[in-house]
C-alpha cells in the first residue's frame, strides 16, 4: 500500500466493511453496533488478509468522539448538568471506588502487583460516553431526565479520568513501574500537580461559560449572515474540532470533554438547532469509525487462551458495576427504573479505558495481557449493551413480580412523592396538572401563574421539585407514566393534564391513568412527531402541539398582521 493512500484505504475498508456487516447484524435483529465491531476485528492486525492502518483509524475515531460530544452538548445545557449534580457527582465517584475495588481484587487473585491491579481496576470502572450517546439517542432518551443523570455521571467520570491520567506518570515509581525522571516523585509534587490540574480544568470551563458563550454564538451568527450553507457547516465543526484540540494542548483537558464544552456553549446560539442537523451526517460516519477502531485493537486470540479471565473481566463490568450503579441510584430514592436505566449505561467500558491501558504499560506497571483482557472486556460489552437497555422493562417487571425488596423500593414512602397535608385546597380540585418541568413546562406555569389559575408539578427531578416546594409551590416528585404520581397529583379532581415532555414511550400510560380516574378531564399534550401527534390526537382524544406546526402557524399570523393593508381584515393563518 502506497503511504499517501493508507488515509483512503483505512476510510474506505472501514466503511465498507462497517456496511456489509452492519447490514447482516440489522437482519439477524442484532444492533449494528456489532457489526461495526466485527468489521474491525477483520480489518484489524490480528486477523489474516487486508490491514487497515490503525494509527490512522484511532485518529479518526478521536475526530467522531469530538464530534459527537460537540453533539451532546448542543442538546445539553449548563442547568442541566447542574439539576443532576447530586446524583451525577457522588454516584460517579462511588461507583468508580466500588468498580476500581473489584478489579483490584480479581487482578490480585491473578497475582499481579498492587499497583498493576489499582491500575487495572480503574480502566473497568469507567464507562465510554461515545456508547452511551448512541444508546440514548437510539430510544430517544437523550432529552429525558434519566438521560441527562447518565450523561452527568459520565462527564464527572470523565473528569476523574482527566485527574487519573495527569497523576500516573508520577505516581508510577511509588506503584511499583517504571518512574519517568522528568516526571517528581514526591507527595509534594504530586500535590503540586493535583492542583494544577484542578486549576486547569477549572480555568477551562471559566473560559468556555465567561467568553465562549458570547463569543462563539456571536461567531455562528457572523457566518449565517453570509447565507452559505458551507460557511455554516465548516463554522460547526472548525470550532468543534478546533476547540477540542485546544482545550486539551493548553489546559489538559480529553478531547471529548473539550468538545461537549464546545457544544454546550453554542447551544446560547438561536442556531443550535440547525448546526445540530448539520453536523448529524458526519458524526454518524465518525462514530461508526470509532466503533470499527475499537474491534481493530482486539486480538480473538485471548478467547481462546485466557477465556475464563475475559468472563470475570466482562461480569465485572457488565453485572458488577450495574448492581453498583443501581444500588447507589435506588439509594438517592430514585425510582426503581431510573436506576436500571442508569445501570445499562454503565456496563461497557471505552476510550478512557484503552488510554489508562495504554499509559499503564508505558510505565511497565501492567502485563502484557492486561491490554488483551481489557480489549476483549471493552468489545464484548459494547457489543451487548444494546441488549442491557432492551432487558430494563423485562428485568423490572420481573422483579416487581417476584422480588418483596423491588416492591418495596417502589411502594417506600417519600416526602417529595406526595403532596404535603398543608397543601391549600385550591390546588387539589380544578387545578392543573403540569407534568415536566422544563423549558416548556416553566413557560406554561408562568402563564397559569399570572392568570391565578392553580397547579399541580409533576416531574422526575428530585432537586427541581425541593427547590418548587421551597417557593411555596405544589409538586410532587416521580416518573408520571406510574398512576401513583398522578393520583398524588389528585388528577381524579383535577381539570386539565398538561404533558409538557416529548416522551412518546410513557404518554400513553400518563392518558390512559387520567382518563381512568378523570374521564371528563381535558387533556394538552406536546410532541416532535407529526404522525405520532396525528395518532395520539385521535387516539387519547387530546389537544397535541406540533413544534415546528405551532412556530410556523405563529410566524404566519405576523406576517399577516404586518402584510395585511389598514382597515382590512387578515386571512386567517391556519
Amino acid at each position: 500500500m502506497h503511504h499517501g493512500a493508507s488515509l483512503i484505504y483505512t476510510i474506505a475498508a472501514a466503511l465498507g466493511m462497517a456496511l456489509i456487516l452492519g447490514f447482516l447484524a440489522a437482519r439477524l435483529r442484532l444492533p449494528a453496533l456489532v457489526g461495526y465491531l466485527l468489521a474491525g476485528v477483520i480489518i484489524g492486525p490480528s486477523t489474516p488478509g487486508f490491514v487497515a492502518d490503525p494509527d490512522i483509524a484511532a485518529q479518526l475515531a478521536e475526530i467522531g468522539v469530538m464530534l459527537l460530544m460537540f453533539g451532546v452538548g448542543l442538546h445539553f445545557s449548563l442547568d442541566d448538568l447542574l439539576a443532576v449534580r447530586k446524583i451525577a457527582l457522588p454516584g460517579a465517584i462511588v461507583q468508580i471506588a466500588a468498580a476500581t475495588l473489584m478489579g483490584v481484587g480479581l487482578s490480585m487473585w491473578w497475582g499481579w502487583s498492587l499497583g498493576a491491579a489499582l491500575v487495572f481496576g480503574l480502566a473497568l470502572s469507567v464507562a465510554s460516553t461515545v456508547v452511551l450517546l448512541r444508546a440514548l439517542e437510539s430510544l430517544g432518551m437523550l432529552d429525558t431526565h434519566t438521560g441527562r443523570i447518565a450523561v452527568g455521571w459520565l462527564v464527572v467520570e470523565d473528569l476523574a479520568m482527566v485527574l487519573v491520567l495527569v497523576l500516573l506518570p508520577p505516581l508510577a515509581g511509588l506503584l511499583g513501574g517504571q518512574a519517568d525522571p522528568a516526571d517528581p516523585v514526591g507527595a509534594a509534587d504530586v500535590w503540586r500537580t493535583l492542583g494544577i490540574t484542578l486549576l486547569q480544568v477549572g480555568g477551562f470551563v471559566l473560559l468556555m461559560l465567561v467568553v465562549g458563550r458570547r463569543l462563539f454564538p456571536w461567531l455562528l451568527w457572523q457566518v449565517t449572515r453570509t447565507g452559505s450553507r458551507e460557511l455554516f457547516t465548516l463554522c460547526v465543526i472548525a470550532t468543534a474540532v478546533s476547540i477540542a484540540y485546544a482545550s486539551s494542548a493548553m489546559f489538559g483537558v480529553s478531547f471529548a470533554l473539550g468538545a461537549f464544552f464546545a457544544g454546550m456553549v453554542m447551544r446560547e446560539s438561536e442556531f443550535s438547532h440547525r448546526a445540530a442537523e448539520e453536523s448529524l451526517p458526519l458524526r454518524d460516519a465518525f462514530a461508526v469509525l470509532f466503533f470499527v477502531s475499537v474491534g481493530m485493537l482486539f486480538d480473538p486470540s485471548v478467547l481462546i487462551e485466557r477465556p475464563l479471565q475475559v468472563l470475570a473481566v466482562v461480569l465485572v463490568i457488565v453485572v458488577g458495576k450495574s448492581f453498583a450503579a443501581c444500588a447507589l441510584v435506588l439509594a438517592f430514592r430514585y425510582p426503581l427504573a431510573t436506576a436500571l436505566m442508569v445501570s445499562a449505561s454503565l456496563a461497557q467500558i471505552g476510550e478512557f479505558s484503552f488510554i489508562l491501558i495504554a499509559l499503564g504499560l508505558k510505565y511497565q506497571l501492567l502485563p502484557a495481557e492486561a491490554q488483551s483482557l481489557v480489549l476483549a472486556g471493552a468489545l464484548i460489552s459494547i457489543a451487548i449493551n444494546p441488549l442491557c437497555f432492551r432487558g430494563i422493562q423485562p428485568i423490572q417487571g420481573w422483579l416487581q413480580k417476584h422480588s418483596a425488596f423491588a416492591r418495596r423500593m417502589e411502594a417506600r414512602e417519600d416526602p417529595l412523592a406526595e403532596l404535603p397535608m398543608s397543601t391549600e385546597a385550591r390546588y387539589l380540585s380544578r387545578q392543573v396538572v403540569l407534568v415536566g418541568y422544563g423549558r416548556v413546562g416553566r413557560r406554561i406555569a408562568r402563564a397559569l401563574r399570572a392568570s391565578d389559575i392553580p397547579y399541580v408539578v409533576a416531574d422526575q427531578n428530585r432537586e427541581l421539585v425541593e427547590r418548587l416546594r421551597e417557593k411555596g409551590a405544589a409538586a410532587v416528585w416521580g416518573d408520571a407514566a406510574e398512576p401513583a404520581v398522578l393520583i398524588q397529583a389528585h388528577i381524579a379532581r383535577a381539570h386539565v393534564l398538561v404533558v409538557a415532555i416529548a416522551d412518546a414511550m410513557n404518554v400513553r400510560q400518563m392518558i390512559e391513568t387520567a382518563r381512568t380516574l378523570n374521564p371528563q378531564i381535558e387533556i394538552v399534550l406536546r410532541s416532535h412527531n407529526e404522525a405520532e401527534a396525528e395518532l395520539l390526537a385521535k387516539e387519547a382524544q387530546a389537544t397535541v402541539f406540533l413544534g415546528e406546526q405551532e412556530l410556523a402557524q405563529a410566524m404566519a399570523r405576523d406576517v399577516l398582521q404586518r402584510a395585511t393593508p389598514r382597515g382590512s381584515a387578515p386571512m386567517p393563518a391556519g
